[in-house]
C-alpha cells in the first residue's frame, strides 16, 4: 500500500486544526468588541473508502465556520435596552424640569408670600408712597419669577426638539446601514455559508438603533431582516430604509412629533405606540411631564394674579382726584389658548381654520392644571366631548358652557374639527406687571363701616371686604340693623336687615355679615336688639388713610386661591407632584438598567468570548496540529523508504 492515503490524512488533519486555530485567534482578537459573537470551525468526518478489508477513514473536513448566537437572548437584550434608554432619557429631562420647581427663597411660593407681606406694610401706611413702591417692586419680582419659570419650560421644549432631531438623524443613518448590511448578507446567501462578521455587524447596528427607538424584527428567507416601529410602521425592509423625521404635533405646533416619509407624503406616528427607546422617553416627557409642569406653574400664576387683580379693581386708588378714577389691574397674564388641530377644515383662500373656540376664564379658583381635548361627541350627537387630559375625565358640553372655571364658546365649527384647550399653559410666560405708578395701587376700600353712637351693645366693625365689582348699588348708603331672636332659631340669635333692598338674613356672633351692596363684614362683640352698622361710600378725603382694600389683599396670603389651597400650599403641592415624578422615573430607570444589564450578561455568556476557554482551545488545537504534522512526517518517511526499496 502506498503512503499517499496517510499523507492525505495528515494534510486534512493539519488543515482542519489550522482552521480551528484561525477561528480561535479571531475570537481572541475580537474579545473586547461589543456585540461580537464567538466563532468556531465545524469539523466533520470525511466518508471512508471501501476496500476488501473494510472502510478506511479519509480524515476530516472543515464544514463551516459558525457563530455562537442565541436569537431569543439577542431580541430580549435589544428590547431591554430600549426600555432602559427610554426611562433614562425621561429621567434626564425630569431632573432639568425639577430646577424650575425650587424651594425656599428662590421658589415661586416665597415670591408670592413676599408680595402679600408687602401688602401688610401698605395696610399699615396706606398713604406712604415708599410702601406702595415696595409693593410694586415685589409684584415685579413675582412676575420675573414666573417669566423665568415659563421661559425655562420653553427652553426645555426647544432643547428637547433639538435632541429629537439629532437622534432621528442617527436613527436614519442606522436604518440605512442596516439596509446596506441586509443587501450584502442576502448577496452572500448563495455561497451556502453564514456571513458571521456581517451578521454581528448588523446585530450591533440593531442594538444601537434599539437605544433610540424600539423595533420589531422579522427575519426574511433571503437572510435580510425587516424592522418596524410604532405599532407596525416600516423602517427597514430588505435593502430599503424609510426616512423618519421630526414634525410639529398636529394638536400643538409648539411640540414635536414623529412621521415616516413615504413617497411624496408622510405618516404620523403615535408616540404612545413607540414602546421604548430614548426618543419615546423624550416624547413622553414632552407630552406628559412638561405639559404638567407648565400647567402647574400657569395655574398658580393665574390664581395669584386673578385674586390680586379682583381685589385691586374693588378698591380706590390715589390718582387725583382721589377715589374718582377707576382702578386698573396690577397683573397681566398670558392668554388662554384654543389651538385648532392641523387637520381641521380651513378657508381655501386664507388657509385659516373655519371653526374657532374662545376661552374666557370665569373663576380662577376653579381652574385645573390641565390641557383639554375638545371634539365632536360620537355618543351624544349635537354636543361636544371635552376630555380633561390630566386625569381623562370626560364631559359633554354645548357652546357657552362653563367647565372648570372657563367658558367655552364655539363658532362655525365644521364636522371633524378638534381643538386643544390650554386655559393656563401660557399664563406664566406671558405674565406682566401693568402698573408703574405707586398711586395706582388701590389700598382704600370704596365702602366704610361705622357704628353709630346710639348703639347700646358691644358690637364693633372689623375688616370689610368688597366681593362685587362694580358695587350692585353703587354709592348708596346702607344701614344694617340687628334684631334679636327670642327664642333663637336653629342656633342663630339675630336677623340682619339691609336698608337698601329690605332683605334680611339669620346671623350669630362670630359670623361675617353679608351686605346687599356686595361686601362681607366681620363684626366683633355682641350687638343689642336694634343696634345698627352704617356702610357708606368712602369720602375722597378719607381715601389716603383708608386701608380696607389693602387689608383685603393682605388676607389673600391665607386665603384658598386654587383647589382649596393657599398660594404657598399650592406651590408645595406642585413641588410634591414633580418630586414624585422624578423619584418614580429614577426608580424605573434603575430597574430597567439592571434588567438590561442582566439580559446583556446572559446574551454575552451565550455568545461572547471567554479568553480562558479560548486559551485552552488554542493549546488543544496546537497539539492537534502538531500531531497531524507528525502523521504527515511519518507518511513522508514511509514514502522515502518505499522509494529506496523500489530503487534497489
Amino acid at each position: 500500500m502506498g503512503a499517499s492515503p496517510l499523507m492525505s490524512l495528515g494534510i486534512r488533519a493539519m488543515a482542519a486544526n489550522f482552521a480551528a486555530l484561525q477561528a480561535t485567534g479571531h475570537n481572541i482578537a475580537n474579545a473586547n468588541v461589543d456585540g461580537y459573537s464567538r466563532q468556531s470551525a465545524v469539523l466533520s468526518t470525511a466518508q471512508g473508502q471501501f476496500t476488501g478489508a473494510g472502510f478506511f477513514g479519509r480524515g476530516v473536513d472543515v464544514s463551516s465556520v459558525v457563530r455562537a448566537h442565541d436569537e431569543f437572548l439577542t431580541r430580549e437584550a435589544a428590547a431591554a435596552r430600549s426600555l432602559a434608554s427610554m426611562d433614562g432619557a425621561r429621567l434626564d429631562q425630569l431632573q432639568q424640569l425639577e430646577s424650575v420647581f425650587r424651594t425656599g427663597e428662590s421658589g415661586l411660593g416665597y415670591a408670592a408670600s413676599q408680595l402679600f407681606n408687602a401688602m401688610g406694610d401698605l395696610a399699615s401706611h396706606p398713604s406712604d408712597l415708599s410702601a406702595r413702591q415696595v409693593v410694586l417692586a415685589r409684584a415685579g419680582d413675582l412676575v420675573d419669577r414666573f417669566n423665568e419659570a415659563g421661559q425655562t419650560l420653553d427652553n426645555l421644549q426647544h432643547g428637547l426638539t433639538t435632541s429629537l432631531k439629532s437622534q432621528v438623524a442617527e436613527i436614519n443613518d442606522l436604518a440605512k446601514s442596516i439596509a446596506a448590511a441586509n443587501s450584502r448578507i442576502a448577496a452572500l446567501l448563495g455561497t451556502g455559508q453564514p456571513a458571521n462578521d456581517l451578521l454581528d455587524e448588523r446585530d450591533r447596528l440593531v442594538a444601537r438603533l434599539s437605544d433610540r427607538v424600539q423595533v420589531t424584527r422579522i427575519d426574511a428567507s433571503d437572510g435580510s431582516i425587516g424592522l418596524f416601529i410604532g405599532g407596525g410602521q416600516r423602517l427597514v425592509l430588505g435593502a430599503e430604509a424609510a426616512t423618519l423625521k421630526v414634525v410639529g404635533d398636529p394638536s400643538d405646533p409648539s411640540r414635536s412629533a414623529l412621521a415616516l416619509q413615504e413617497g411624496g407624503g408622510s405618516v404620523g406616528i403615535d408616540a404612545d405606540t413607540l414602546g421604548g427607546g430614548s426618543v419615546a422617553g423624550l416624547l413622553r416627557f414632552q407630552n406628559d411631564d412638561l405639559v404638567a409642569g407648565r400647567n402647574l406653574v400657569g395655574q398658580l400664576a393665574t390664581a395669584v394674579a386673578s385674586a390680586v387683580n379682583r381685589q385691586q379693581l374693588a378698591g380706590l386708588n390715589l390718582q387725583p382726584p382721589a377715589g374718582s378714577i377707576a382702578s386698573q389691574p396690577l397683573f397681566g397674564l398670558g392668554a388662554a389658548q384654543a389651538i385648532p388641530q392641523s387637520s381641521n377644515q380651513r378657508d381655501a383662500a386664507t388657509g385659516l381654520p373655519l371653526g374657532s373656540v374662545t376661552l374666557t376664564l370665569t373663576d380662577a379658583a376653579a381652574l385645573k392644571a390641565s390641557d383639554y381635548d375638545l371634539r365632536e361627541s360620537t355618543t351624544q350627537p349635537g354636543t361636544w366631548q371635552l376630555t380633561r387630559l390630566s386625569d381623562g375625565q370626560v364631559s359633554h358640553i354645548n357652546g357657552g358652557d362653563v367647565v372648570d372655571g372657563m367658558r367655552i364658546d364655539i363658532a362655525n365649527a365644521q364636522p371633524g374639527d378638534r381643538f386643544l384647550l390650554q386655559p393656563v399653559g401660557r399664563a406664566a410666560v406671558g405674565m406682566s406687571r401693568l402698573l408703574s405708578d405707586p398711586r395706582d395701587l388701590a389700598a382704600a376700600s370704596p365702602l366704610t363701616a361705622t357704628t353709630p353712637t346710639t348703639n347700646s351693645g358691644s358690637a364693633a366693625v372689623g375688616d370689610l371686604t368688597v366681593t362685587a365689582t362694580p358695587l350692585p348699588y353703587g354709592a348708596a348708603n346702607e344701614v344694617l340693623t340687628f334684631t334679636r331672636l327670642n327664642p333663637a332659631q336653629n342656633g342663630f340669635d339675630y336677623t340682619v336687615s339691609s336698608s337698601i333692598d329690605g332683605s334680611s338674613s339669620l346671623w350669630k356672633t362670630g359670623m361675617p355679615v353679608v351686605g346687599a351692596n356686595g361686601y362681607t363684614l366681620t363684626v366683633s362683640g355682641v350687638p343689642n336688639d336694634g343696634d345698627a352698622i352704617h356702610v357708606d361710600p368712602t369720602s375722597s378725603s378719607a381715601v389716603a388713610t383708608n386701608n380696607g382694600n389693602a387689608r383685603a389683599m393682605l388676607a389673600l396670603r391665607d386665603a384658598t386661591l386654587v383647589d382649596g389651597e393657599t398660594a404657598t400650599d399650592r406651590w408645595s403641592s406642585a413641588l410634591a407632584d414633580v418630586g414624585v415624578r422624578v423619584q418614580t422615573a429614577r426608580s424605573s430607570s434603575e430597574i430597567a438598567a439592571a434588567v438590561s444589564q442582566q439580559v446583556e450578561e446572559s446574551r454575552s455568556a451565550a455568545s461572547g468570548v471567554n479568553l480562558d476557554e479560548e486559551a485552552a482551545r488554542l493549546i488543544q488545537y496546537q497539539q492537534s496540529y502538531q500531531a497531524a504534522a507528525k502523521v504527515l512526517q511519518v507518511a513522508q518517511s514511509i514514502f522515502d523508504t518505499l522509494l529506496q526499496t523500489a530503487g534497489r
